[in-house]
């Protein structure tokens, strides 16, 4: 497992509101910017990984329930 993914998915999406806050408030300078939205890019990708994961581990689960 690559680092950035050992993350919990909350710790992800708490990040990723705290980058929309500061982007929205005006914070991070421009030479910040391209790393936040970098960083968010990633975020982003490790939150629907962990979802499509969790949501293909619950259907498997149904259809063993349903068999």
């Amino acid at each position: 497992m690559k680092k950035e993914e050992r993350i919990t998915y909350e710790e992800a999406m708490r990040e990723l509101q705290d980058i929309v806050q500061k982007m929205e408030n005006n914070e991070p300078d421009i030479d910040e910017l391209t790393g936040r939205l970098k960083r968010a890019q990633t975020l982003i990708n490790i939150c629907k990984k962990k979802l499509f994961r969790t949501e293909t581990e619950v259907k498997k689960m149904l259809g063993e329930a349903d068999a």
